[in-house]
């Protein structure tokens, strides 16, 4: 059921994304009286799964969902309509206009998609506002995986700032650190400040090893559920009881117990907990899965969240930079495909964006990742290479620059090595995929 709910908002995201992709050229393309002949919601090679015509245009939907199309007349593209190109060109053609207008058309998309985003942000900030834990909240330090010991964090730290800038948000110091391509942190440690220097090669570990959680909060245990036939609750442990530690081990924290009791696998162990003004040692047995069956109080227990309230007037600037503030952060994300080692490995298809959505289903995750995946389609479609919007922009403006249009046989050759291209992303990207599925 949760691949299942992973796949339908997966759908249904990038059919919102495709249809107003698509509309962004249908759109500019009316405006300037040229025909468009499909309107496509996926592709549809051999058949079509419905399909009607008004006017000029046959709208309809594929059966292959990897994205969707609007057939321009007089514009060499993925149908690769040779015997159209052969006739000459008609007033209501592409290939007609002024190069201006051909450019406005072929940036209709991304400007629509980038308008899209905006639009999801300023409704949710009105919606929903903001809420996020400032870094100075985390008064009881972090916790931190085996990735974030070899940084040189340890258990306990509190992060001051990232290469001496205060990251305001706790939950943007992970990001931060890899998209800036950090080089210390600045921690206090038992009372102490100090300079964590971050080792040459770790920016690359961390991008290939996708551990969003080598940075956490670290917060006290406290009995907040029971799994089903809970061995904590068997042996006598209550909601709210609070967790401080193992047989002779005092263990405030979650992250400490849950790495200590992993330890007594099939063996009784003597759990400590404070009731009220009580102590309480409960002799738990640990199954062979090394956990007792309690799920901890989330940090909303223990820390003071900030809060920002917005109205649709002061929602517009803030849905602006927030869209713009992505835009940025996702091509420091390309660029670092290329600046760290190895750093393509990371590199997913529709499993990795697919597993990005929350296995329940969520409003407010689903149109933040639709948000940014509208930015990311945006940006992706601007590359220059032909076959994308950014590669038809690139002839355009090397038309309008040097006032000589490349031939229609270039552009047909440049299609088909931009398709080559596209495929072999796509097969690349999808083949990380599958191989990540054998090793794990």
């Amino acid at each position: 059921m949760e691949i299942l709910i992973k796949v339908i908002q997966l759908l249904l995201s990038l059919s919102i994304l495709v249809i107003f992709h698509e509309f962004g050229h249908y759109i500019a393309a009316r405006i300037f009286k040229i025909r468009v002949e499909k309107f496509y919601l996926f592709f549809d090679p051999w058949f079509s799964l419905f399909k009607f015509k008004k006017g000029d245009t046959e709208y309809g939907i594929g059966w292959i969902p990897l994205g969707g199309y609007v057939k321009i007349s007089g514009m060499i593209d993925e149908s690769m309509d040779k015997e159209q190109m052969k006739q000459p060109a008609q007033p209501w053609e592409l290939r007609s206009k002024p190069a201006w207008q051909r450019l406005i058309v072929m940036l209709g998309g991304v400007t629509v998609n980038i308008l899209l985003a905006i639009f999801i942000y300023i409704i949710m900030l009105t919606v929903w506002g903001e809420q996020y834990l400032p870094a100075s909240e985390v008064k009881y330090g972090i916790s931190v995986d085996s990735l974030g010991y070899q940084m040189g964090l340890r258990n306990g730290d509190k992060i001051l700032s990232v290469d001496h800038k205060v990251v305001e948000d706790f939950a943007a110091i992970p990001k931060t650190i890899i998209l800036e391509e950090a080089k210390s942190l600045q921690v206090e440690r038992d009372g102490q400040t100090m300079d964590v220097k971050i080792p040459n090669d770790f920016i690359s570990t961390l991008i290939k090893q996708k551990s969003p959680d080598f940075i956490a909060v670290r917060f006290p245990f406290e009995a907040g559920k029971f799994t089903v036939g809970s061995p904590a609750e068997a042996a006598g442990m209550k909601i709210n009881d609070k967790i401080i530690g193992l047989n002779d081990s005092i263990l405030l924290y979650f992250d400490l117990f849950k790495a200590t009791v992993g330890k007594y696998k099939n063996k009784t162990a003597e759990v400590m907990v404070l009731r009220g003004k009580d102590t309480v040692r409960l002799a738990v047995n640990v199954p062979e899965a090394g956990l007792i069956g309690v799920y901890p109080k989330g940090p909303a227990n223990y820390f003071t969240f900030r809060e920002k309230s917005y109205n649709i007037l002061t929602a517009i600037p803030a849905g602006m930079a927030k869209t713009f503030d992505q835009a940025g952060n996702y091509i420091k994300s390309i660029k670092l495909l290329f600046s760290q080692e190895k750093a393509y490995e990371s590199v997913g298809g529709f499993i990795t964006i697919g597993n990005i959505f929350p296995s329940t289903w969520d409003w407010g995750a689903f149109w933040s990742l639709t948000a940014f995946l509208s930015i990311m389609l945006a940006i992706l479609n601007v590359l220059p290479i032909p076959a994308l919007d950014g590669g038809h922009v690139m002839f355009l403006l090397y038309e309008i620059i040097f006032r000589r249009k490349p031939s229609d046989k270039f552009m047909e050759y440049a299609q088909i090595v931009g398709m080559v291209i596209l495929f072999g992303l796509l097969i690349f990207a999808n083949g990380q995929d599958i191989m990540k599925l054998f090793r794990n």
